[in-house]
């Protein structure tokens, strides 16, 4: 009876065992794309800092190296993923208004607008609007607390970026 259980463990388990085990990234984008091309991202929020668009796409050129099988293409015409996009938007506003009309939070919202060429398997373009955002305390000043919190909607951004680079084709 023990040899019977134990044959109809190893058969059940043998059924499940995966036919191909690797570490090589076959997500959903096609086996055709090697390199990828981003342009520095357009700054066209009027309270945006200016170093922040270089400092964004440095981190989503980062973000996909790191995460994605893609390369970095030195020419335009290299790359089978083309990206270029806008910050449209950079705002704080009050979320917590407590009595007295006073904040006790404050919200940092940054929005970017993506668009995404691809040249193979066949000739694609998509559009992609992210916006996200970290909030912080009323007592603090945006300047002392500003690179952490874009440094968190930064995160969100280049997962959105992979996220949609990964799936939607």
């Amino acid at each position: 009876m023990k040899t019977f259980l134990f044959s109809l463990v190893i058969l059940g388990l043998s059924s499940c065992w995966p036919s191909k085990i690797g570490f090589k990234d076959t997500g959903g984008m096609p086996e055709e794309w090697k390199y990828f091309h981003l342009q520095t991202l357009q700054n066209n929020a009027a309270t945006c800092p200016l170093s922040y668009s270089a400092g964004l796409t440095e981190a989503i050129k980062d973000g996909i190296q790191n995460n994605t099988r893609l390369g970095l293409a030195t020419k335009l015409g290299d790359a089978q993923v083309q990206i270029s996009g806008e910050i449209t938007s950079y705002n704080v506003n009050p979320i917590a208004i407590q009595n007295g009309d006073n904040a006790a939070k404050n919200r940092l919202t940054v929005s970017v607008q993506f668009t995404i060429f691809t040249t193979t398997p066949k000739e694609e373009e998509l559009k992609l609007n992210v916006t996200r955002f970290a909030d912080f305390d009323a007592s603090s000043n945006l300047s002392s607390v500003e690179s952490q919190l874009l440094s968190t909607i930064n995160e969100q951004v280049i997962q959105d970026v992979i996220n949609k680079i990964m799936s939607n084709w």
